[in-house]
């Protein structure tokens, strides 16, 4: 188990060694986001704005202009929610070099209670012109991610969560835009991003006791989705579920099915959070709502008998 937080921290440490245009932005949440790393290593490029995540974002978008390549950070719930005006008219109108890095993403939270858990982040970034949206899975695929982000202008949301992760990668963990095929089946697809990708091979294993051979994708990039494996998986499987640590509405699910949709209408299901969260270890709140691997081998079970 590893740390995607801590891999965001060291990673961004990396790249303030190399390059003299990076500079961070945190809102009073330094040390949960791991940025701190980066301050006490280079305090003259970072800022710790307070608790005014608003204002880090115009802030953000000024230092852009100015030919910054700037890392914003916060929780996902303050970092997507709090300041969606700022970063829909000031970075993604303008088109701007801003990377936000939001952390302690959706039921795994735990205790901090839903009003800290983010389920609608995906979704609010989805919406927006020129905004990228990524979900690593695993501590290796995120520093590809922050690695890729800092060369790529433009805005980008990354979504980190609060927990360690299992170790899913070595090496080549990401490649923008595409999914990586960790199981190969041929009766159902299952799509996942974060945390639920460790769950969803169990889910796939549970599957294989009973006959069933489900096929795995780990979906870092939300938008955009990789529409050529979409497709794939439904003319090959003929049918989808995706879990996700998120809203059944707007996040990955939303994007397999505007996709599905369109090209190729199958039988589809969800596994992920409807409603609020509430306060709790994320173990506890998984298995309450339904974030497990035989929940979700139950679910990709039943889609075989849909037409």
């Amino acid at each position: 188990m590893m740390s995607m937080r801590e891999a965001y921290g060291k990673t961004l440490v990396a790249l303030g060694r190399e390059r003299e245009d990076i500079v961070v932005l945190d809102a009073d949440l330094a040390e949960s986001t791991k940025t701190i790393m980066f301050a006490e290593e280079f305090p003259d490029r970072f800022r710790d704005m307070g608790i005014s995540e608003q204002d880090m974002m115009s802030t953000a978008a000024g230092l852009a202009l100015a030919g910054k390549t700037v890392f914003v950070s916060s929780f996902a719930m303050f970092a997507a929610g709090r300041a969606y005006n700022q970063i829909r008219n000031n970075i993604c109108y303008m088109n701007l070099n801003v990377k936000i890095v939001a952390t302690h993403g959706g039921i795994s939270v735990g205790e901090d209670g839903s009003s800290h858990q983010a389920l609608e982040d995906l979704s609010l970034m989805r919406g927006l012109p020129n905004m990228r949206v990524i979900a690593p899975s695993d501590a290796r695929q995120t520093e590809e991610v922050i690695r890729f982000v800092a060369e790529e202008p433009g805005p980008f949301y990354v979504r980190l969560v609060r927990p360690k992760a299992p170790v899913l990668y070595q090496e080549n963990a990401f490649t923008f835009g595409r999914v990586n095929k960790l199981r190969d089946g041929n009766d159902v697809s299952i799509f996942a991003h974060g945390l639920l990708v460790s769950i969803a091979l169990e889910a796939a294993e549970i599957l294989k006791m009973r006959g069933i051979s489900a096929r795995v994708y780990d979906s870092p990039t939300i938008k955009p989705v990789d529409k050529e494996a979409v497709i794939e998986a439904a003319e090959e499987t003929g049918r989808i579920l995706v879990a996700e640590d998120h809203s059944i509405t707007g996040g990955l699910g939303s994007a397999i099915a505007e996709t599905v949709v369109r090209y190729k209408p199958i039988p589809m299901d969800f596994v992920g959070v409807e409603g609020f969260g509430q306060s709790g270890t994320p173990e506890m709140l998984f298995r309450m709502y339904g974030l497990t691997s035989f929940h979700i081998a139950d679910r990709a079970e039943a889609l075989l008998d849909r037409d």
